[in-house]
C-alpha cells in the first residue's frame, strides 16, 4: 500500500510538472480503460495505421496482443501485421534508421513504455496539441513539446488549428503563455469523435506499456483478501494463546 501511494504521488508530481511546463499547458484527462477490449481493438488499428510507420513497440508481440485483445491469428495477419512475417514477431517500425535520421534527425522513439515514463494524460494531450507553425520544418509545432520534429499525422481527422499565445511578465522578462486553440480547417471527424479516436489510441498504448496489468490487478485483489483473512485468523490465534496470561 505504501509503495502504491508513493508511486501515485510520483506520477502526480510528474503530471504537475508537465502541466506547469512550457506554455503552462494543462493536461487533459484521458479517462481510458484498459479493460475495454473493443477500445483496445480500435486502438490497435489506429496504432498500426498511423504510428507503426515511424514508431516501434519492440516489447510487444503480435500473438500476445491477439490473445489479450480477443483476435484470431487470421485477423492479426489480415488487419494488423503490415510489416511482420509471423505472429510471434514484435512490432517494428516500417521506416529505416537511415531515412529517420535524414528526415527527422534521429529515429523516432520506441513507444512500448512511453505511457509509463510520460504518463497517459501527457500522451493524450500531446496528440491533440499540434498547431500550425510556418517556421517549423514540418509546418506544425506542439504546445506541449515545443520544437518537436514529429509531424501532425492526425491532421486529416482533427483539422489544422492555430495556437493563441499571450504575453505575460515574469522575473525573467516577457514570456509567451499558451491560452487556447482556434480552428483553421475542419477535420473529417467532429471534436468528440476525434477525442474518442485519440482515447482509443492511448488506451492501446497504455495496454502495451504493461500487457499483464489487468491480471496483476486481479491477483492483487485476491492477495489483499488473503492478507485480511490471515490477519483475522492471526488475531484470533493470538487471543487463544494468550487468554490465560494475566
Amino acid at each position: 500500500m505504501i509503495a502504491t501511494l508513493l508511486s501515485s504521488l510520483l506520477l502526480l508530481a510528474v503530471a504537475d510538472s508537465f502541466a506547469a511546463g512550457d506554455g503552462a499547458v494543462k493536461l487533459k484527462q484521458a479517462d481510458n480503460d484498459v479493460s475495454d477490449t473493443a477500445s483496445l481493438q480500435r486502438g490497435a488499428r489506429n496504432f498500426m495505421n498511423y504510428c507503426s510507420g515511424c514508431h516501434s513497440a519492440k516489447y510487444v508481440r503480435f500473438n500476445r496482443m491477439g490473445r489479450d485483445l480477443g483476435l484470431t491469428e487470421e485477423q492479426l495477419i489480415e488487419n494488423l501485421m503490415f510489416n511482420a512475417e509471423v505472429p510471434h514477431d514484435t512490432i517494428q517500425r516500417t521506416m529505416t534508421d537511415e531515412d529517420a535520421k535524414r528526415w527527422f534527425g534521429k529515429p523516432p522513439p520506441d513507444l512500448s513504455v512511453t505511457p509509463r515514463s510520460r504518463g497517459i494524460d501527457y500522451v493524450f494531450t500531446f496528440l491533440q496539441s499540434f498547431y500550425v507553425d510556418p517556421e517549423s520544418p514540418t509546418g506544425v509545432d506542439n504546445v506541449l513539446l515545443p520544437g518537436t520534429s514529429m509531424p501532425d499525422v492526425l491532421w486529416e481527422m482533427q483539422g489544422y488549428q492555430r495556437a493563441i499565445f499571450a504575453e505575460h511578465e515574469s522575473d525573467e522578462g516577457i514570456e509567451l503563455v499558451f491560452e487556447r486553440f482556434e480552428a483553421v480547417t475542419e477535420g473529417n471527424m467532429s471534436p468528440i469523435e476525434f477525442q474518442t479516436f485519440v482515447r482509443d489510441t492511448v488506451n492501446f498504448l497504455d495496454y502495451m506499456s504493461e500487457p499483464a496489468q489487468l491480471k496483476r490487478k486481479a491477483i492483487g485483489v485476491w492477495v489483499l483478501m488473503f492478507l485480511v483473512v490471515f490477519l483475522v485468523l492471526s488475531y484470533m490465534l493470538k487471543k487463544q494463546i494468550w487468554k490465560d496470561v494475566s
